[in-house]
């Protein structure tokens, strides 16, 4: 996307110089160079982790990001440059919607998010890229991100540096790029985000853990858990060992559900099966449901919104009612939060009004079809009607439609 020349200012473009990247001290950036994310820097890596492990977790983290992308963004249309960004928000055709999706859904995870932006020093255009937060960590001077595409084999080679906006630096390929860095406060935190989540870790480790201990159940055909004791003569501790794996290997099912004991008894054979007391089989039944409720809170999200009791029955009233709640307590300030900065990048660099870029919003569901009339709504709502009154005539889908464009 172009446009003409409209604004001089440059800013800062000092050059990348590589002892910002750092060096290598057995395979990791040495830790002088950057802020570590985690203990171990590796933080991001176990979230994702958990993410892909834990059901509910990543359910809900995929619906907030959902729910906080919306159905588009809206604009005024007599700012046509304004159009251009929606729909090629980079030079990879991808639209600013599918940006800002990957943005809320880093957030969501990890409680940081990062864009990068690029324009030339003339500021004739303007590109918006998401960048994976797991590859970004804050350099030792607190205004560049260094990325790399693998913080578990850190090569100085493959990293590369990007001021913190609204600095920018000027590339080898003439470009002028920046990034931007979202995070979640935290006390105590200053370099990072910390995930919204984190109360709830224990939580959604419970809960991979008891689905983990229903699939070991399976592959064990439910077969009781229990102590085999086989009797048995072994000249030494190695045939012994032999004869244990043997047995685990063709009656175990599942090795580790059955722990099989050998020993030596010279009174008569006395093999015996000893069971494993399973009638607390309830008990991880209400742990794994006093879990899932706790993670929902810890994610400061609601049930219905990820479809936790549809078993229970359906009921849009109780949908509506819970999103109307998420909308106005975290999905509107989540937005804002990532709407700001890209609407400053476009006033700084393209020199236009983008105070009318709004992300659109969408029930999950309708409590009242299309198809009805103004006065025939407010008639079942039990408000005051007239169905003679020509502005009462329209069909709620007439109203329904935005005055500003929406981009899907």
């Amino acid at each position: 996307m172009s446009c003409e020349k409209r604004v001089t200012r440059i800013a800062a473009t000092r050059n990348l110089t590589e002892p910002l990247l750092g060096s290598v001290e057995g395979g990791r950036l040495s830790n002088d160079k950057v802020w570590l994310w985690g203990d171990d820097n590796m933080l991001p890596y176990a979230l994702s982790l958990m993410a892909r492990r834990c059901v509910t977790h990543r359910r809900i983290i995929n619906d907030k990001a959902d729910y906080i992308a919306g159905k588009g963004v809206a604009y005024d249309e007599s700012i046509p440059i304004l159009g251009d960004i929606i729909r090629h928000a980079n030079g990879s055709g991808e639209t600013l919607r599918s940006v800002i999706a990957r943005l809320s859904l880093d957030e969501a995870m990890f409680g940081n998010a990062f864009m990068e932006v690029v324009t030339d020093p003339s500021h004739t255009f303007l590109s918006l890229y998401h960048v994976d937060a797991s590859s970004c960590r804050l350099a030792r001077d607190s205004e560049h991100v260094i990325l790399h595409h693998d913080w578990r084999l850190y090569r100085p080679s493959e990293a590369r540096s990007l001021p913190l906006y609204p600095n920018f630096e000027l590339q080898d390929d003439g470009t002028l790029r920046s990034i931007v860095h979202y995070k979640d406060y935290e006390p105590m935190f200053s370099h990072y985000g910390v995930a919204p989540y984190i109360a709830g870790m224990g939580a959604a480790a419970i809960l991979y853990k008891t689905d983990k201990w229903n699939i070991a159940r399976l592959d064990n055909s439910f077969q009781l858990s229990g102590v085999m004791m086989l009797d048995g003569a072994v000249d030494n501790e190695e045939e012994a060992d032999r004869l244990v794996r043997m047995a685990e290997e063709r009656f175990s099912g599942n090795p580790g559900q059955v722990l099989f004991v050998l020993r030596d008894n010279a009174e008569g054979d006395s093999s015996r099966f000893i069971p494993i007391d399973t009638s607390s089989d309830g008990d991880w039944s209400k742990l794994h449901e006093q879990s899932e409720s706790d993670l929902v809170v810890a994610h400061s999200w609601f049930r219905s919104l990820s479809g936790l009791d549809y078993s229970s029955g359906f009921s849009t009233d109780r949908i509506l009612h819970e999103y109307e709640v998420a909308l106005n307590t975290l999905i509107l300030s989540e937005q804002e939060q990532l709407l700001e900065p890209i609407r400053d990048i476009i006033s700084r660099t393209l020199k236009v009004d983008a105070s009318s870029l709004e992300i659109v919003n969408r029930p999950p569901t309708r409590s009242k079809p299309l198809y009805m009339r103004i006065w025939e709504a407010r008639k079942a709502d039990g408000l005051d009607y007239n169905e003679n009154d020509p502005e009462q005539q329209p069909f709620l889908a007439q109203i329904t439609k935005y005055n500003i464009r929406s981009i899907e």
